[in-house]
């Protein structure tokens, strides 16, 4: 009679394969979404105007505006990393005054939860 067993440690073999293309691809996230716009500078121009806050800066300056975004006079982008792997348990919310997220137990926001891959920044 043929038995369908697996041969000691086929079972971690397969389960650390899994691991480690889901690590692979939340390391690859970051380098396809990140949240950037840029702009022309027109020549001759000295100053730019900040979209989101209407401030305005010198060209070759940098600054962050009020949505979380560090732009120069070419343009913006996410000044924070939104997390995508973490544990099903937890969420993740935004701080605007950090221009962060926490990523927390659903049911405890005082336990912090492992982020295993963002995007951005």
């Amino acid at each position: 009679m043929g038995h369908a067993f697996s041969a000691p440690g086929e079972d971690l073999t397969t389960s650390m394969n899994y691991l480690a293309l889901s690590v692979l691809l939340c390391a690859l996230a970051p380098l396809s979404n990140a949240h950037c716009f840029h702009k022309a500078i027109k020549p001759g121009v000295t100053r730019c105007q900040d979209d989101v806050d209407q401030t305005w800066h010198a060209v070759g300056s940098r600054w962050r505006n009020s949505a979380c975004m560090d732009c120069d006079c070419g343009g913006c982008c996410a000044g924070y990393s939104t997390p995508r792997c973490f544990p099903d348990d937890c969420v993740s919310v935004f701080d605007s005054d950090a221009c962060k997220y926490i990523v927390h137990k659903k049911n405890d926001p005082s336990i912090l939860c492992p982020i295993y891959g963002a995007v951005g920044k």
